[in-house]
């Protein structure tokens, strides 16, 4: 996510925070604009699914999801009564942890209401963190997706690593699997991907999509046959990388991906698990 867009969401999402009584809270019509959501109805469904996950940790959902009722401008002057409510700031992050991961406004705000500061380079970096944690899981997806293809036409496990090691070689310039561990210093028994940075896990994913695609359009068999076919996708990923003065093989180490998630996964723990309720407001 680019830095210009994490600056905009911040800012929308600081613009809609209120206060009373020291309690920080985000009234939910707003949120589902900042989120992404056109229909309040498929939001509440969101929000729903929300206060089920705060009862399941333990939780009082009343204290962190507080209806109440606000004046709308409608045309011509007009206005109208609707329902809304209240969210403290452990409720949104549970309403975006619920919602659609794959929009950006959601990764945002479950990184924004998660870190529990409202400084925009530890969003960032946070963000970042999360980004590549998602990226890893999607390379291992891909990776599956590929082994799975190669088994169905006769191709062993061996044959799968063969394979796999001849595109890392084609993607790094040569150096194989086991020279990039060495040169990252990444212990035996782990994959190689969980030190790489972002842009290199990407383009290791890319290039095995681009390979499952072609094997299954083209209906390609064999080992020399398919292995070419993902030497040459590597080395495609490769030369967009490289044209953009962006070597794989010279980028240093990424933090060890289990330390990261440990970390993530500690932050979000200690978001606050009860504050005082919100200040009751008018109910139907």
């Amino acid at each position: 996510m680019k830095k210009e867009l994490i600056t905009q969401l911040h800012e929308r999402f600081e613009g809609c925070a209120h206060e009373k009584d020291s309690i920080a809270f985000w009234f939910a019509r707003e949120l589902q604009e900042l989120l992404g959501y056109a229909e309040w109805r498929n939001f509440l469904l969101v929000v729903d699914k929300a206060k089920t996950a705060c009862a399941n940790s333990g939780h009082r959902p009343e204290d962190h999801f507080v209806e109440t009722n606000k004046m709308i401008d409608l045309a011509k002057g007009a206005q109208r009564e609707v329902v809304d409510i209240a969210l403290t700031r452990y409720a949104a992050y549970l309403v975006a942890q619920n919602g659609d991961s794959k929009k950006p406004e959601i990764a945002f705000a479950m990184t924004y209401f998660a870190v529990q500061t409202r400084r925009a380079e530890v969003i960032e970096q946070r963000l970042g963190e999360w980004e590549r944690l998602q990226a890893r899981e999607k390379l291992k997806l891909s990776e599956k997706q590929l082994s799975g293809i190669l088994y169905e036409r006769g191709i062993d496990g061996q044959g799968f690593a063969r394979i796999r090691s001849k595109g890392d070689a084609a993607l790094f310039g040569g150096r194989t699997t086991e020279d990039m561990k060495n040169k990252l210093g990444v212990p035996d028994n782990r994959p190689l991907a969980d030190f790489l940075p972002t842009i290199t896990i990407k383009a290791k994913d890319f290039a095995n999509e681009i390979t499952n695609t072609q094997i299954q359009q083209h209906d390609l068999k064999g080992e020399p046959q398919i292995t070419h076919e993902h030497v040459k996708n590597n080395t495609d990923v490769r030369k967009i990388l490289t044209d953009r003065k962006i070597a794989p093989e010279s980028l240093p180490a990424a933090e060890d991906l289990k330390k990261v998630e440990r970390r993530l996964k500690s932050e979000e723990k200690k978001l606050p698990g009860s504050t005082p309720p919100l200040p009751e407001g008018k109910k139907e």
